[in-house]
């Protein structure tokens, strides 16, 4: 095992940023830390909250008390109020990760490896490229040819290494994508030469220049035919990517990842950038990074990939990440090969928290373990209680239906890139609800759950044992199996298009004249009428025009032809008609027939 070199502790540092901030009302002036609950708000200033619930129904706004105000509607509210209002900012547990800045001497930092994110539109080729560059075969495995999961591997080149991120392509992965660019160095949007600028490509700069990123161009498939570079480089131009050879400052490489061309001068390219960038951390110092991924495996338990950014990462290093905390067990490159130690820069995969942390959180090495994990419970206790908060906040209007969903995958960011896809879901009729979404194997618990929720379970690449399923079947509860992300999305959207009022609309489908009219006294007046067009039918909708004018609109209860009643009578025949409830019918009226047909949505 290698030596621990003596590492600067993050504890004090800390420590020393923690700042306690109190919510009160004080000499006048309103202090609080963010967003609150009216029942919350009033109780801090001392007044009814029904007073407050009835200001915002006054404005349109139906809130109950365990609504979330935002701080403009606090800012509002103490306004309403007369008093002055200052936000504060607290670092405490919750959000110490955020916050918190960490300060290294310029002489204790060294070269570090630059974090690359490869972005751009669905079947532009990443994942094929980033086979390419790691020499595995991900891209046949993956279902719907879709990278599913996040990862991060490190490659050597030169005798230096660079670290890629690989981020899924799909639409529900945006999130993941942005979260992506915020963790990494430099971009490496890859375009296809065959098929130019697309909706994720644009996405995908925007990403990129929002986290002040630069970004490497990588014009994949240059080994099909119908590619014309000048007009990919016209169209990203207008995104504000302008290629060297334009005099712009985007380096463009033209390569492919099928045959490989192209990947050294890529690599050339990322060395270059980060050259510029001088990208350094302190070795010296208790790692600090991000959780990359993270997944539940029977056997070892929780399993998180995590880049360090900072500092030094032992075995046996006591961690915080997000909630979770826990001694590293066992520490592996993303190759499998187990690991003494990882410099900042460097993707590893390790076992031991308690629990598995969510894609996105920054993870700190501590000294002490029992400040840590006070710190860690301090944040899951919160982090509940904003989830509670924000469950009861949501109110749904009456009579619109939720479908309640359960969400099993096997690894966290897919599972959380459903979730958030499907809650964006909704109609008049419906909205989606995701009740629970998590990792690992469909459970009895989450049966039981569906149960009391009413709720579908859709496990993601995600094992259901067939006892569970004699269960679910026992008790009457679906779960359905997918391996691709947007076949979940299409259902659910054809599940709420079910819910949905069918519409229709009218269609006029026959016009008629009157020639004479028949006094019949157990009815009325019958018009005597031949079909100019279309056709009637029995029973259908009518209106009448005198003039050009409307003057009734009703229904036949009447359609003969003859003696005979008929269904239906088509354009150039004579026949006699009765409209209900209307008598006032005259010869040379016009008589047009419609008929509510479905439109389809």
């Amino acid at each position: 095992m290698a030596k621990k070199i003596n590492r600067k502790s993050n504890l004090e540092e800390i420590k020393s940023q923690l700042v306690s901030v109190k919510t009160e009302l004080k000499d006048g002036i309103f202090i609080f830390t963010g967003p609150m609950t009216i029942a919350e708000f009033t109780e801090k200033i001392k007044k009814p909250a029904n007073e407050v619930v009835a200001m915002f129904f006054k404005k349109g706004k139906m809130y109950n008390l365990n609504h979330s105000l935002s701080e403009e509607e606090i800012a509002e509210l103490c306004l309403e109020y007369g008093f002055d209002f200052q936000k504060e900012t607290e670092i405490n547990a919750s959000n110490f990760m955020d916050e918190i800045e960490i300060f290294d001497e310029e002489k204790e930092m060294q070269l570090r490896a630059p974090i690359i994110t490869i972005m751009g539109h669905v079947d532009h080729g990443k994942t094929t490229l980033l086979d390419k560059i790691r020499k595995t075969n991900v891209a046949d495995g993956e279902a719907g040819g879709i990278t599913q999961h996040t990862g991060a591997y490190q490659i050597e080149f030169q005798n230096r290494k660079i670290t890629f991120l690989d981020t899924p392509g799909h639409e529900a992965f945006t999130e993941m994508r942005s979260r992506g660019a915020k963790i990494t160095d430099i971009v490496v949007l890859v375009v296809a030469a065959d098929d130019g600028v697309m909706p994720q490509t644009i996405e995908a700069i925007s990403h990129a220049k929002n986290a002040n990123v630069p970004i490497i161009v990588f014009v994949n498939k240059m080994d099909k035919q119908n590619t014309d570079i000048e007009k990919l480089k016209s169209e990203l131009s207008v995104h504000n990517i302008m290629s060297e050879e334009w005099g712009g400052d985007n380096m463009f490489i033209y390569g492919s990842g099928k045959t490989g061309k192209g990947i050294s001068e890529l690599f050339e390219a990322i060395n270059l950038q980060a050259d510029i960038l001088d990208l350094k951390a302190n070795r010296n110092r208790y790692p600090i990074g991000t959780v990359v991924e993270s997944r539940l495996d029977k056997g070892k338990g929780a399993i998180a990939t995590l880049i360090i950014q900072n500092g030094t990462l032992y075995p046996r290093d006591f961690i915080v990440a997000g909630s979770k905390y826990g001694k590293i067990r066992t520490m592996e490159d993303s190759n499998g090969k187990p690991l003494e130690k990882a410099y900042p820069g460097t993707p590893v995969v390790i076992t031991g928290l308690n629990y598995i942390p969510l894609a996105g959180d920054r993870f700190f090495g501590f000294t002490d373990e029992k400040f840590a994990k006070n710190l860690a419970e301090e944040k899951a206790f919160t982090d509940k209680q904003t989830i509670l908060k924000e469950r009861n906040s949501v109110s749904f209007e009456d009579g619109i239906k939720l479908v309640n969903i359960i969400i099993k995958s096997d690894v966290f960011g897919t599972s959380e890139a459903i979730k958030s896809s499907l809650e964006k879901l909704k109609n008049d009729e419906a909205v989606v609800n995701v009740v629970h979404s998590s990792v690992g194997e469909v459970t009895k618990a989450d049966i039981l759950l569906a149960q009391a929720s009413n709720a579908i379970i859709y496990a993601f690449n995600s094992n259901v044992p067939s006892s569970i399923k004699q269960f679910a079947n026992q008790e009457k509860i679906e779960i359905k199996e997918y391996s691709v992300i947007y076949k979940i999305i299409e259902e659910v959207e054809a599940l709420l298009k079910g819910f949905k009022a069918p519409k229709y609309e009218e269609r006029k489908i026959g016009e008629a004249l009157v020639l004479k009219l028949f006094y019949y006294s157990k009815v009325g007046y019958i018009a005597g009428s031949t079909m100019l067009d279309g056709k009637f039918k029995s029973g259908c909708k009518v209106k009448v025009l005198r003039k050009n004018k409307i003057i009734h609109t009703g229904k036949l209860d009447s359609l003969r032809k003859g003696p005979n009643d008929v269904k239906e009578v088509a354009s150039g025949m004579e026949f006699g008609c009765h409209i209900a409830k209307f008598d006032d019918i005259q010869v040379d009226d016009i008589i047009q027939a419609f008929e509510e047909v479905l439109i389809e949505e």
